[in-house]
């Protein structure tokens, strides 16, 4: 390949629009902060959960590729392995909520000691051992991502198929026990950040929730991006239809196993009809919550599963980008859903247990707009860095013949 396989200019144009959007809205934010700081944590938390969940969802993604092999995963590689390497910025980001934390004004157990459920697990809901753990949690990410995208560039600068095909062997064999240590990892993350929001609360199924929900955002945002980039130099000489196809397969599969995960969680919680698991299940039923929820029925499973159906649909990358941005929308709500009935502390924390009305405030659209201006600066940044494909790949020429197919 003579070719240069850089990143287009629209990538640093990108950039720049993002970084500016992302220091407007952070601004904003901050003043939102001033005036009501619990209401401000929990908009950051929506904008960290969706953004940063794309992020850490990219590494899981780039496990996923090296184990399953195929064309898809050899063509968007470069993609995933940037979004792998903004996991330091994601952990810069969750600053807010670690000082939430400690100035205990986000998460009701950090307020509570001394009520029942929360000291029978204090050892586990406690500041010190919150922050330990988040620290765990992006080391340990920060170190597989490392590795990964170590031994790829190492593979960019062989100068023969055999030693190109040992690092990716290498990689494949690194990604077997790495994908149960990201799931763990992941899982934990989504009980420490989000379950614990009700601290009175449990699901079993929960952390399995986000590796599916972050892989599926990843998957969404990666195809509105590349059908935004694929008549351009130089994906066009790359990219094919039947890529597309392969990508959009996945994505609905994503699709379904949310839905069937949710759909699991829901039955088991009413089949047991226990009082400590269905209060957090019923408010989410009622009032403007149980229109939502029918709404992520609707639009995040039904909807796209009968339009990813069709062969000619993830054929057409602008028409799949679009059903693409539509779910990563319904992401966003369904974090949203998550996040919003959650106990407030308000003022009498002792009198203030109860799950919030409905009440989307201002803050909850500003937070992920910051959110997401400052990822996005980061991970086209990183986009920038390396080419686009790997270029060295025993695989990459065989993943575009694949892709041109019909």
């Amino acid at each position: 390949m003579n070719h240069s396989f850089d990143a287009p200019p629209e990538i640093t144009r990108w950039q720049n629009l993002a970084l500016g959007v992302g220091a407007i809205f952070t601004i904003i934010w901050l003043v939102g902060w001033f005036t009501n700081p619990e209401q401000a944590y929990r908009s950051w938390l929506l904008g960290f959960t969706f953004w940063g969940g794309i992020g850490i969802g990219s590494l899981g993604i780039l496990i996923l590729q090296y184990l399953t092999g195929g064309a898809w995963g050899v063509v968007i590689r470069r993609f995933v392995e940037a979004g792998s390497r903004t996991i330091p910025m994601i952990g810069l980001m969750f600053i807010p909520i670690l000082w939430a934390v400690i100035t205990k004004s986000l998460y009701w157990w950090s307020a509570m000691p001394d009520d029942k459920i929360v000291q029978h697990r204090a050892l586990w809901m406690s500041i010190p051992s919150f922050g330990i753990r988040a620290i765990i949690y992006f080391a340990l990410l920060s170190i597989m991502a490392y590795l990964l995208n170590k031994w790829s560039l190492q593979q960019d600068k062989t100068d023969n198929p055999e030693d190109s095909a040992k690092l990716l062997g290498k990689a494949t064999a690194f990604c077997g026990p790495t994908m149960v240590f990201y799931a763990l990892v992941v899982s934990f993350m989504a009980i420490d950040w989000l379950m614990a929001l009700d601290p009175h609360w449990y699901s079993t199924i929960w952390g399995l929730l986000y590796v599916v929900g972050w892989a599926l955002s990843c998957f969404a945002f990666l195809i509105a991006l590349l059908a935004n980039l694929a008549h351009k130099e130089p994906l066009n000489r790359v990219l094919g239809n039947k890529h597309f196809h392969d990508i959009g397969k996945l994505m609905l599969a994503l699709v379904m196993v949310w839905a069937y995960f949710n759909f699991s969680q829901f039955l088991i919680i009413w089949s047991g009809n226990l009082p400590e698991e269905t209060g957090w299940l019923l408010k989410r039923m009622k009032g403007a919550w149980g229109y939502m929820a029918i709404g992520l029925i609707l639009f995040h499973f039904a909807a796209p599963f009968i339009l990813l159906l069709s062969r000619d649909f993830k054929r057409n990358s602008r028409l799949l980008s679009y059903v693409a941005l539509f779910i990563l929308f319904m992401r966003l709500v369904d974090m949203y859903f998550h996040i919003g009935p959650s106990p407030m502390m308000g003022a009498d924390i002792k009198a203030s247990f109860q799950y919030a009305a409905f009440n989307l405030n201002w803050m909850d659209f500003v937070a992920p707009v910051a959110v997401g201006g400052i990822w996005l600066w980061a991970y086209f940044g990183e986009l920038k860095k390396r080419p686009l494909f790997p270029t060295k790949d025993p695989f990459f020429e065989n993943a575009i013949i694949h892709g041109k197919g019909h």
